[in-house]
């Protein structure tokens, strides 16, 4: 099939696919559309940029514009994928359809929101959590929707929308065609698919756990206080679009400014931004106002710029899977683009994982010998001890030697804390006749006084005073420094 001809659709959508020059279709609809025209229910996994947002738009408008009645859902993970699904599914309908469309997501107008449900939509594309809301409101009715789509779901479930959609599923009639789309479908993802789709085609273009081929990949092996004049060095040495993505919303922030005193034309793209903001910041990336988006991984899903040439990870990204969409901002629809990562010694784990991830074949690093990174030793994946370090699965704290941890009984105490030991201080009571306590230099050893007997020694001659904590009302601030051991203030705090 060299065209959208043999796909039997309406004039009206050829006429619309005409309009957005979509001439020859991809792998991963010539696949999807004549199952999804039948019908079916479909778990479809290609890579992105490959098109999957037609894949289940163009037989979402053909199916509505056959019947009278009936609507369809479509629920992403972010606000900016369901902006991006609904101007699709616009340009499908064209002009003078009467088939509406509504986006309910979340930092909107819920009047403006209102407004648009008020005109009766057939197709509803939004995120779960408004959606939810306007379910709640009663102001949204899914009793007539056979059509649902879910878009980029291994995501919605990682953002913990997973009991928001079967508060929605709810809603919806028991009969029903769904489709699930994703870059990448992990195992679990389906076997989850079981609960929403019945008797599924598995429908899979290429390698889903991959970049395409036409990303130039490179990695800079860096410590952390290097890693931006390395970008200020790599900015420079680029021609062209720029998406940078790190970890938090305070860094996309932050990272943007210095940036921008830096004489570059950058932005920033995080979620604590308000919905019109975000939008501002898109547009104006699109319309390449600026050059430089700084973004955190909501910028990593379903975000379609085609002319976004470089994309560079100034930090890792938290769950592998996102490596892959992050590098699928770039080289979209076969062009070309390059990737750039950086990567600490406190990432070793992390990029581990991706490259895992890239090669299931490669054997995972094994860190049998304990390496010192900024003072600290690394743990390898199975919770050895490295050097002094605690045991996370025996419990305890990091050892600090010396005779202030020999004495102390961790979660699982090993063999030598299973013997009585008469200098054992912490599981010995101080009135014990086995009592020994620890000579402190400075300090003449305790005796055990009589009750109501004073203590009529020096106050240089008294033993170290007891440490209370800060909400005690006997605390008081004490400098134990050499030249300033003798002046205590509260006198009778120690008696």
């Amino acid at each position: 099939m060299i065209n959208f001809e043999g796909f039997s659709l309406s004039q009206n959508l050829k006429n619309s696919l005409a309009r957005m020059n979509f001439i020859v279709p991809t792998p991963i609809q010539i696949s999807s559309i004549p199952i999804a025209l039948e019908g079916r229910d479909i778990l479809g996994s290609a890579q992105t940029g490959t098109g999957k947002t037609a894949a289940f738009s163009i037989p979402l408008v053909e199916l509505l514009s056959r019947s009278k009645q009936g609507s369809a859902l479509v629920l992403t993970p972010t606000r900016e994928l369901a902006n991006q699904v609904i101007a699709v599914i616009i340009q499908l309908l064209g002009k003078n359809n009467p088939i509406k469309a509504a986006c309910l997501i979340g930092g909107e107008s819920m009047h403006k929101q209102l407004g648009q449900l008020k005109s009766r939509p057939r197709i509803i594309v939004g995120t779960p959590g408004r959606i939810n809301d306007h379910l709640d409101r009663k102001s949204l009715k899914l009793s007539d929707t056979g059509f649902l789509v879910l878009d980029e779901t291994d995501r919605m479930l990682d953002m913990g929308f997973g009991i928001q959609i079967d508060r929605i599923l709810k809603h919806l009639p028991i009969k029903k065609q769904t489709l699930m789309f994703s870059a990448t479908l992990p195992e679990e993802i389906v076997r989850m698919s079981a609960k929403y789709l019945k008797n599924p085609e598995r429908v899979s273009m290429g390698a889903t756990n991959v970049p395409s081929i036409k990303i130039k990949q490179e990695v800079i092996h860096i410590q952390q206080e290097q890693k931006y004049p390395e970008l200020i060095k790599q900015l420079q040495q680029r021609i062209g679009s720029v998406l940078v993505f790190v970890k938090t919303k305070h860094n996309s922030k932050n990272l943007a400014a210095k940036l921008c005193k830096e004489k570059f034309k950058a932005d920033a793209l995080h979620g604590n931004l308000r919905q019109s903001k975000r939008t501002t910041v898109m547009n104006a990336f699109r319309n390449k106002k600026f050059t430089i988006l700084v973004a955190t991984d909501i910028a990593a899903r379903g975000l379609d710029v085609p002319h976004i040439e470089h994309v560079i990870n100034y930090d890792l990204p938290q769950v592998a899977e996102d490596y892959i969409h992050r590098m699928g901002r770039t080289a979209r629809a076969g062009a070309e683009g390059s990737s750039l990562s950086f990567i600490t010694n406190s990432d070793r784990e992390k990029w581990n994982a991706i490259e895992r991830l890239l090669d299931p074949t490669k054997k995972k690093e094994n860190f049998s010998k304990g390496r010192s990174v900024n003072g600290r030793f690394q743990r390898d994946y199975k919770n050895k001890r490295r050097g002094a370090g605690r045991d996370r699965n025996r419990g305890g704290r990091t050892s600090f030697g010396g005779s202030r941890s020999e004495g102390f009984r961790a979660n699982k105490p090993t063999e030598r804390f299973r013997e009585n030991k008469p200098v054992d201080r912490f599981r010995i009571n101080k009135k014990s006749e086995e009592f020994k306590p620890r000579n402190i230099e400075g300090f003449k050893e305790h005796k055990l006084r009589e009750s109501g007997e004073k203590d009529y020694r020096r106050k240089s001659d008294r033993e170290k005073p007891r440490f209370f904590s800060k909400k005690s009302k006997d605390f008081k601030d004490r400098n134990f420094n050499a030249g300033n051991r003798k002046k205590y203030k509260n006198r009778e705090s120690f008696n």
